[in-house]
């Protein structure tokens, strides 16, 4: 009986078993589980500002004891007269952010997939995700280094071949296109990184396969290449399709934002900045927050409802 005691044991706890069997494993997973807890499940609770008159001097404890309003700054936010304009730019910013840089991010690793020599690919795939890891405040500075009106390198270029730049960092038209054009440049190799793994784990003998038939390069494309990633073509783009509100980028609106072009540049979260850090209005901020939060939200889900309609693929 009690030779088979710790066989019991053992066999009665296989995850005590398998975390000591594979630690290392479970303390990454365990330390990304608090850092979800403390910065993403806890701050939850201060929601609760959106509907109470929270004030700074009160505390933590404001969050919860604060008197209660209700929808009162859920109205106001929407009855503001820089609600409409706010909600045009943030949804102009990241549709089109979407229809231009999302089949790109794919174009392109298609491309890289398609190239001829190892060596020379992962050259041209290593310097395409480098601008990820650049801080929008560096491209910020890189923009006004290359396009100021004033001293910038492109406008003395222009200006010496007796052509006139535009003021693109000034003029309010052009910043849609600013923002596209300079995401593009730093996140379509990062992109494309999702793509490059769904692609090489297509069988290759589905390629040999048409070859032989005679299909050609292009041919395949369209009838293995794209046919195989669909699935995760389909998830980003119910992600994608999600983050619409949250996809016109606060670091690149707030630092490439001015007093001439904030017509365009100001985005529901610049806003929710000024009005909660800046001005210290926090409960009418948190409203607005939470609005921007719940419309993403329906995106999701419509997103996915469609995709799992029509695809016959979903995140859930």
């Amino acid at each position: 009986m009690t030779s088979a005691q710790p066989h019991a044991i053992g066999k009665a706890h296989p995850i005590l078993r398998d975390i000591r069997k594979r630690w290392m494993l479970h303390l990454f997973i365990w330390c990304g589980l608090a850092f979800l807890f403390v910065f993403n499940i806890i701050p939850i609770t201060g929601l609760q500002m959106a509907f109470r008159t929270f004030k700074l001097k009160d505390g933590f404890a404001g969050i919860f004891n604060g008197q209660f309003v209700g929808f009162q700054y859920f109205n106001e936010f929407l009855s503001d007269r820089k609600f409409t304009v706010l909600l045009r730019n943030t949804m102009s910013i990241s549709v089109l952010k979407l229809l231009f840089n999302f089949p790109l991010a794919i174009t392109f690793a298609i491309m890289l997939t398609e190239m001829p020599g190892r060596k020379f690919k992962r050259v041209v795939q290593t310097v395409s995700y480098l601008p990820h890891f650049i801080s929008w405040v560096i491209v910020s500075g890189l923009l006004f280094t290359f396009l100021s009106s004033s001293s910038g390198m492109l406008t003395d270029l222009f200006k010496s071949m007796g052509i006139e730049m535009p003021a693109i960092l000034v003029k309010g038209d052009y910043y849609y296109g600013l923002a596209v054009f300079s995401e593009l440049w730093k996140e379509m190799g990062w992109n494309a990184i999702i793509y490059l793994a769904a692609i090489s784990g297509i069988d290759p003998t589905l390629y040999e396969s048409a070859q032989i038939d005679g299909a050609g390069r292009i041919r395949r494309i369209f009838n293995i290449t794209l046919p195989s990633i669909r699935g995760t073509i389909a998830v980003l783009l119910i992600l994608g399709v999600g983050g619409l509100m949250g996809g016109a980028n606060f670091e690149q609106s707030l630092l490439l934002g001015n007093s001439t072009n904030i017509a365009r540049s100001e985005i529901i979260e610049v806003y929710v900045y000024n009005q909660g850090l800046v001005a210290g209005r926090y409960s009418y901020a948190a409203a607005a927050g939470l609005f921007q939060s719940m419309i993403s939200l329906f995106l999701v889900i419509s997103a996915n409802w469609f995709s799992r309609r029509f695809l016959d693929t979903s995140l859930f």
